[in-house]
């Protein structure tokens, strides 16, 4: 089928949603049970999974913002259905968490490690219900939509001196296309976007999303403040430090441009779904897996990661399209990275030109053409933790 302009072929869900992949996912709610869920991939094709440390001991917002964190990723576009698999005796029981992801309509089984007799058991029953759905999904076909209907994840991991001047203005064009066609673009990483907040609040739509970005700016340097450190000596990084960034405030506004010229719209806490179109802030930590989980749970379908320093990084629902800062880093790492930026920097390219062809990629990813994250199962996963452990 030839696409017209604006147009994916994706997968239509039952709550009126559009997925660019097909997954069925084995979703263990606590540590205990990753290992089985591993096993049940190993068995059953196209089925993915992750391995965390989360799902017990605890409470408060920690245990809310974990629940919500499995939801959305059970509930995400990409995701036809799931298998939960808990242990049995954690504090995010699993039945709970599925009977959350079985209102938007997919297909959910519980497993339970401790009722179904063990590890084994649940391997045999885990893998049953996945390969069922599996055969079930594979009968599902691509239909047309409209780019009105993505959520794009954007990131930046290891930036360098480039990161400001070429991949990542380039990701900001790729947000402004996106918004433009009615769709959703995720601005997220709130720990580098500090020095910088003035300059998306003078983009807010209105005073409370403006508020809203200094509050979100406060509280995450409160919370180091509240911890005797300093947020500087773990941003920038050591090797941000050898790629040329001399400042957090430097590497801020070479984060922000990622987020494009259009209005910010609203202001989110991780791992919620933006409840507006147009370019969305994400409240999130600086760290890559964190982020890019927290984008996922949100329902982003697909996620633009720029990189000056090089990184493997993947998720396992979502596909991450890699975009290198500088030519040198492109060619070293070309079994990693999907597109080289750092012809800007060469002067070969503009970033507008690059911006499209990165836009042409998001087009032809978002109709099924593997990233390389995807290809090497680069299944990262991490929560942010916000509690200590009880």
């Amino acid at each position: 089928m030839l696409l017209t302009e604006g147009k994916f072929l994706g997968y239509r869900r039952h709550d009126g949603r559009v997925g660019v992949r097909n997954h069925v996912l084995i979703l263990p709610t606590i540590t205990c049970a990753t290992q089985t869920a591993q096993r049940i991939t190993e068995l059953v094709q196209g089925t993915v999974s992750f391995i965390h440390q989360h799902g017990c001991a605890q409470v408060g917002a920690d245990y809310d913002q974990t629940f919500r964190t499995y939801v959305g990723l059970g509930t995400n576009p990409n995701v036809y259905g799931v298998v939960v698999l808990g242990l049995g005796c954690e504090t995010h029981q699993g039945r709970s968490v599925a009977e959350e992801i079985a209102k938007s309509g997919k297909p959910v089984e519980l497993v339970s490690i401790q009722d179904h007799g063990g590890t084994l058991m649940s391997i045999a029953e885990g893998a049953k219900a996945a390969a069922q759905m599996v055969q079930d999904a594979s009968a599902q076909i691509r239909e047309l939509c409209d780019f009105s209907e993505l959520i794009i994840g954007t990131e930046c991991g290891g930036s360098d001196a480039c990161s400001g001047l070429s991949a990542n203005p380039a990701v900001g064009v790729v947000s402004d296309m996106i918004v433009d066609y009615g769709g959703t673009a995720i601005l997220a990483e709130t720990t580098e976007l500090i020095g910088a907040e003035h300059l998306l609040a003078a983009r807010a739509v209105d005073e409370r999303t403006k508020k809203r970005v200094y509050q979100v700016i406060e509280s995450m340097e409160s919370r180091a403040f509240m911890m005797g450190v300093d947020i500087r000596t773990g941003n920038p990084s050591p090797g941000n430090i050898k790629g040329g960034l001399s400042s957090l405030e430097e590497k801020s506004l070479g984060a922000a441009n990622k987020a494009g010229t259009r209005a910010l719209q609203e202001v989110i806490d991780y791992a919620e779904a933006p409840t507006k179109k147009g370019l969305v802030w994400m409240d999130t930590p600086g760290h890559d897996i964190e982020q890019l989980t927290g984008m996922a749970a949100g329902g982003a379908q697909i996620v633009l990661f720029t990189s000056g320093r090089g990184t493997p990084t993947g998720s396992p629902i979502v596909p991450t399209i890699k975009i290198a800062t500088n030519s040198g880093m492109f060619e070293r790492m070309r079994d990693n990275m999907d597109i080289n930026a750092g012809t800007i920097v060469e002067g070969k390219e503009t970033i507008e030109s690059v911006g499209h062809r990165i836009f042409d990629e998001v087009a032809a990813v978002s109709s099924g053409k593997l990233t390389k994250a995807e290809i090497l199962k680069q299944h990262d996963f991490g929560i942010w933790r916000i509690g200590p452990t009880f």
